[in-house]
């Protein structure tokens, strides 16, 4: 496969895909390791996790440096790749404490019989991860399984797959390492091979590839933790700051240009305070500049080109249905990389696909309304369910309008705190995903099935016990 460049829009990296029979191969060299993997300690995979971080500490720069060729970005892939190090970390203290099954006890409801519980790890997890933050998604999910007692095929996406091959390079350092855990090069071809080939799947993407690996995996009788799309809305009551709201609001929407699920995609606004944020977070935007200079300004170009051509199409629909455009507004052609400026829309409605459509993109769409019963039905008047923001500076009444918001994290006077807190378990409502949260400890605990061996200690019944004659 050729790849893009998203900077210059030239094709200049060749992706060698895996072939089915290869994906399978790999497949089965898990099988045939997980078992001793699974065996030992886990302090021991612990020791191992922690080899692997020193191997990482090694390749950091080239990861960093090939992953900000992927995206555009080199500060972001600067922090994505500092972040791993901290997620390491962060689970090699944590799983030990929460790998804990329950000692053996009496059963409440048959009392000769001793329980006796197994936390037993699926043996082979299929990994599968988008491209907008390509490192962080693919190893969010492998970290914990393999410290659960996992073997993982990772297939990050093949738009942005120069990074793999320094990550290869972290993992083949450490022998330990290699026989449970490998990567998959290609694209939805190789997609298919991994879900066919493993006992439960963790995908984030959009919500129809979800679908289609969600029917499969319903077909095959095995889990699918899916993390899907967002359309994430922000409201603004009548009391928020409206410099806070402005900033944080600002960079969610287009941060990373707005290539996040979690970004704010939709703006409510207060009425009476609607004008002078539209004006605050406009003059904002318009500060905001680009990269086209790597070495200078705030905001990248699109990642992906088939993205670029959405973003257009949403944003031309909502101008020819009576939208007006504020700033931005176009997606722009610079040497080659596509660009789209901070866009902001206002006059807009549930009518047009800027409003119920995920972007991927730095467009702001700000809507007003006049009672929070009103912005809450607006909020959730979405298929999706990903996570949301409220603002205001009555902590009390923000907490008691997101709590009425369908969505399963909601950043009170900030935007896309889900990117920062990794602590918190949440789950995705609606069309957004399915499943056990990658947050908090149900990241780890996700990736057990538990066993139960139950101990008769006194005679087990007979068959003579359901006699029917002189039964009262």
């Amino acid at each position: 496969m050729e790849i893009r460049n998203p900077r210059t829009g030239v094709f200049d990296y060749e992706l060698i895909e895996d072939s089915f029979q290869a994906i399978n191969k790999k497949a089965e060299d898990i099988r045939s390791n997980q078992k001793n993997w699974q065996a030992m300690a886990i302090t021991d995979r612990v020791a191992v996790l922690q080899k692997w971080l020193d191997s990482f500490k090694e390749f950091q720069s080239e990861i960093a440096d090939q992953l900000a060729i992927d995206t555009a970005r080199k500060r972001i892939a600067t922090i994505e790749v500092s972040g791993i190090l901290g997620l390491i970390q962060a689970w090699c203290f944590r799983a030990p404490q929460l790998y804990a099954p329950p000692i053996e006890r009496p059963s409440i409801s048959a009392n000769t019989v001793k329980i006796n519980q197994q936390w037993i790890p699926y043996g082979l997890v299929g990994v599968i991860s988008p491209w907008n933050f390509p490192l962080l998604l693919a190893l969010i999910d492998t970290i914990p399984a393999l410290l659960a007692g996992c073997g993982v095929l990772l297939k990050p996406s093949e738009v942005t797959p120069r990074f793999m091959d320094g990550l290869e390079k972290s993992i083949n350092a450490v022998p330990e390492l290699t026989g449970v855990l490998k990567l998959v090069r290609g694209g939805a071809e190789a997609g298919k091979a991994v879900v066919q080939n493993v006992d439960a799947i963790c995908f984030t993407g959009s919500v129809p590839t979800g679908r289609k690996i969600g029917a499969v995996c319903a077909e095959r009788f095995i889990p699918a933790f899916l993390e899907l799309g967002g359309k994430d809305p922000g409201i603004v009551l009548e009391d928020a700051d409206i410099q806070i709201a402005t900033d944080g609001i600002l960079r969610s929407a287009v941060g990373a240009t707005g290539q996040a699920c979690q970004s704010l995609e939709r703006i409510y606004v207060a009425e009476s305070v609607y004008s002078e944020f539209v004006k605050e977070i406009a003059t904002k935007a318009e500060a905001v500049t680009l990269t086209t200079n790597p070495e200078e300004g705030q905001m990248g170009p699109l990642i992906f080109a088939q993205q670029a051509e959405k973003i257009q199409q949403q944003i031309d629909d909502a101008i020819q249905k009576g939208a007006r455009l504020i700033t931005g507004g176009k997606v722009e052609n610079i040497d080659g990389g596509l660009w789209c400026r901070p866009t902001i829309l206002t006059h807009v409605n549930h009518d047009m696909m800027v409003m119920t459509e995920e972007t991927f993109g730095p467009i702001i769409p700000i809507m007003s309304f006049i009672t929070e019963e009103e912005a809450i039905i607006l909020a959730n008047d979405s298929i999706y369910g990903l996570s949301a923001s409220v603002f205001s500076t009555d902590i009390d009444n923000a907490l008691k309008v997101a709590s009425q918001i369908e969505a399963g994290a909601i950043s009170i006077n900030d935007g896309s705190l889900t990117n920062k807190v990794y602590d918190a378990e949440k789950n995705s409502f609606k069309e957004s995903g399915i499943n056990g949260s990658r947050m908090g400890d149900s990241g780890f605990l996700r990736f057990f099935r538990k066993k139960a061996l139950l101990i008769q200690t006194a005679d087990p019944e007979t068959m003579m016990d359901f006699e029917e004659s002189g039964f009262q």
